[in-house]
């Protein structure tokens, strides 16, 4: 029989993976704090939970994927102004927490040791792949945490996910994520500053991205971005706003570690003024923004 699911969070992420799961056979119970975001999961058969603790009450795994560190405490150790209404209030011993969101590794290693104290096994499981890897059920889970949890929980992430790296204790999945997270957001920024350098000396930009594809700058975030990036069109798959946390949250890591990225404090500048001036909810590939309106001034 396969256990019961719960799902916290239902963004662009989230909801596609409920339905995944429910696709796959297991029964599924879900929250987020707009409750209309869960209609169509309820609709294709999902239970709705009035809080994150009752979900816990009714998994044996509980997978949380929200917008960022604040939100992922709330959702685990109790909402604002309303105690023991978190996951760790209602998950039983000897059920599992995977939290899939980008956070900081010293929150991931916090929450692992809140719940070892009440045994419940945890996993920091951030993925990659975008809303189109999420509705083919292709994500990547970069994990941290122990061996045989990350097995027993296979089956579970294996109806939304094609890879598992375990890459070393709890935090080290975090850890990996945000390096991730700042390699594509330099990749977008390097190619969107080429564009503006390229373009600003008279040569189209389209032509410019037929040598990028034939040469050593191709890559498969070029092929994704570059048509949004000419095309001045960026619908959200990965929200600026999230990679703005994200960049935020490595430069935290790196300033830990005693080291210095000048490249990604430049682009975390880049994209705080481009989420700034925004007045939507773009794509991070939205920083080509920065370089119109630069030129347009």
């Amino acid at each position: 029989m396969k256990p019961n699911v719960g799902l916290i969070g239902l963004g662009l992420m989230g909801k596609p993976m409920g339905h995944n799961w429910l696709r796959a056979g297991f029964p599924l119970t879900v929250w987020n704090r707009t409750k209309s975001r869960a209609d169509d999961l309820v609709r294709a058969g999902a239970r709705l939970a009035a809080t994150p603790r009752e979900v816990a009450v009714q998994s044996e795994v509980v997978v949380t994927i929200v917008s960022d560190p604040a939100a992922v405490e709330e959702v685990v150790f109790g909402l604002a102004g309303k105690p023991g209404s978190g996951v760790l209030s209602g998950l039983h011993s000897g059920g599992t927490l995977i939290d899939s969101s980008t956070v900081s590794p010293e929150l991931a290693r916090r929450i692992a040791a809140a719940c070892a104290e009440r045994g419940i096994d945890f996993l920091d499981a951030p993925v990659t792949g975008g809303t189109w890897g999420t509705e083919k059920g292709e994500l990547v889970f970069m994990v941290g945490g122990k061996p045989e949890v990350l097995e027993r929980v296979k089956p579970v992430l294996g109806a939304v996910g094609k890879r598992f790296f375990l890459l070393g204790p709890n935090g080290a999945g975090q850890t990996v994520k945000l390096g991730m997270n700042l390699l594509l957001a330099l990749e977008v920024d390097a190619l969107v500053e080429s564009l503006a350098l390229v373009t600003a000396a008279g040569v189209s930009a389209e032509r410019m991205i037929e040598v990028m594809q034939s040469s050593m700058g191709r890559s498969p975030l070029l092929d994704v971005k570059a048509p949004l990036i000419l095309k001045n069109d960026f619908p959200a798959s990965f929200p600026l706003r999230l990679m703005h946390k994200d960049v935020r949250l490595a430069l935290e890591l790196a300033e830990k570690c005693g080291i210095v990225l000048p490249a990604g404090a430049a682009a975390y500048t880049t994209l705080a003024a481009v989420k700034e001036s925004s007045s939507d909810d773009p794509d991070f590939s939205a920083i080509a923004r920065f370089w119109r309106r630069t030129k347009s001034a």
